[in-house]
């Protein structure tokens, strides 16, 4: 499913753009923070989001993270855990990866702790990639 060196590249600090459709059939898009754990993305967001309520009549979502000329685009079907003892932390543990531990902590006091907080979960079902 995932060569190495699609892996690496997604293993490095990059963002990914997340598709979802609209009541209307018209696409939106969001920047993410992500993690890469086996052959599963993990994402997290605030409950209410556009991004969050297109997700609930339908799980299946696409990702692309892009650098230049080179490309890896992920679909699947998303789960959502709203536990907030599990969504909190994992918001958490994924901003590490994005900013240092001082900029996480004032994040979470400032916002996430006051936000209802979902952790999105796709497996990985296709991968598309160019560059590679």
């Amino acid at each position: 499913m995932l060569t190495d060196a699609v892996r690496d590249f997604l293993n490095e600090r990059r963002f990914a753009v997340l598709a979802t459709s609209n009541p209307d059939g018209s696409i939106h898009q969001s920047v993410m923070w992500y993690v890469l754990e086996d052959n599963t993305i993990t994402m997290n967001t605030a409950k209410g989001r556009i991004k969050f309520r297109n997700m609930d009549g339908s799980n299946r979502i696409s990702l692309c993270v892009e650098d230049g000329l080179k490309y890896v685009t992920l679909t699947g079907a998303v789960t959502f855990n709203d536990d907030q003892s599990v969504a909190q932390e994992d918001i958490q543990r994924i901003g590490r990866r994005y900013d240092s531990e001082e900029e996480v902590r004032d994040a979470h006091e400032q916002n996430w702790k006051h936000q209802q907080r979902v952790t999105l979960t796709m497996p990985i079902d296709r991968v598309v990639t160019h560059g590679f």
